[in-house]
């Protein structure tokens, strides 16, 4: 299996005259020119990224990325750290969120333990791919050594890998109590903002716990020092398991020419980290949804991608990546199903 660098040496941009040939089909249906409005995009991007001109979706896989944070023992999240581990069990007997909405998509839900302080015994739908125990705790040091970061990077590359045959499009999501802090402290460490300006409430918390929550987080920052030109510094330092398997699906993803269709806050992180290694693996993403989270928007910015919809999520799991994949095969089913004007016999714009 190729390693990060070869992976990453791998991935190219995506070629324009796809883009050009699936709007001169978009042009020929039985609509006005533009009409279906980002619709039309999806599709668009879809032929491009998969450089096929008549493309189908044979299989839609959601990975939820699990991983445990030692930050969680500074009282940043509403739950405690062993919510972690139930929920996984939750997702394994199809009860969760990310459940419910997989099955509406058609979508099948993999779980990924790359970071969870237990061990789980074999499931159905578990991947079992622990770096770590858990991060350690960022306010006190690094959330991970270099070489834990890269292999949980691997590990996302290798399911890519995996589960990457033709027609397939992937979705992230993620389970961790306590991640939205280390995914605040990765925009801020690249955008050189204010804390306060990235962090949201996460899991709910009130207004102390939410003040003690960006000292939390400004203390990992003075403690860490994490170098904003170097994307592994930043998610080792500051980072999550969960966080760097999601960038390492990405990569993989993208060198494999498979959309990946990115959920909340957390998997943009993971996103942003991916984008900061190669700029160009963001056009292989769709970004699902725009959450509640105040960094989740600078985190766009940075990427330029735009958000499908914006309904006030702040669940995770990939409940929004769920959600967007349904549009996006809409997209592809209207370039494919929809008559053009001459095979229906309606009478084109006048020239």
């Amino acid at each position: 299996m190729p390693g990060l660098v070869e992976t990453l040496k791998s991935i190219t941009p995506i070629d324009p005259s796809y883009l050009d040939k699936a709007q001169a089909r978009l042009d020929i249906l039985t609509k006005p020119k533009d009409s279906l409005g980002r619709l039309e995009e999806f599709a668009r991007r879809y032929v491009a990224i998969t450089e096929t001109t008549r493309p189908e979706i044979k299989r839609k896989i959601i990975f939820t990325f699990a991983g445990d944070h030692g930050v969680a023992d500074e009282g940043v999240s509403a739950f405690p750290k062993e919510v972690t581990r139930q929920m996984v069990f939750n997702f394994l007997n199809g009860g969760a969120g990310i459940n419910v909405l997989a099955r509406h998509a058609g979508a099948e839900v993999v779980v990924v333990d790359i970071g969870v302080d237990y061990d789980f015994e074999d499931a159905k739908g578990l991947k079992k791919k622990k770096v770590v125990h858990g991060t350690r705790n960022i306010r006190k040091g690094p959330a991970m050594t270099r070489e834990e970061t890269i292999k949980c990077i691997e590990e996302g590359i290798m399911l890519a890998e995996e589960y990457g045959a033709k027609g397939t499009i992937f979705g992230t999501g993620e389970m961790g109590i306590a991640n939205t802090t280390p995914s605040s402290a990765i925009i801020a460490a690249f955008s050189g903002g204010s804390v306060e300006e990235v962090t949201g409430r996460g899991t709910g918390i009130d207004d102390n716990i939410f003040k003690h929550k960006v000292r939390v987080i400004e203390d990992a920052l003075r403690a860490n020092s994490p170098d904003p030109s170097d994307p592994l510094d930043v998610v080792a330092k500051v980072g999550g398991a969960e966080i760097a398997g999601i960038a390492g699906l990405i990569i993989g993803a993208a060198a494999r020419r498979i959309p990946v269709v990115v959920d909340g806050f957390i998997s943009t992180a993971g996103a942003l980290i991916a984008c900061e290694l190669k700029p160009v693996i963001r056009d292989y993403i769709f970004a699902s949804h725009n959450s509640v989270e105040r960094g989740h928007r600078v985190m766009f910015e940075r990427m330029r991608l735009k958000p499908i919809v914006d309904l006030d999520l702040r669940l995770g799991e990939g409940t929004g990546a769920a959600l967007a994949i349904t549009l996006i095969e809409a997209s592809v089913k209207i370039y494919n199903e929809m008559a053009t004007f001459g095979d229906a016999g309606v009478s084109e714009q006048n020239a």
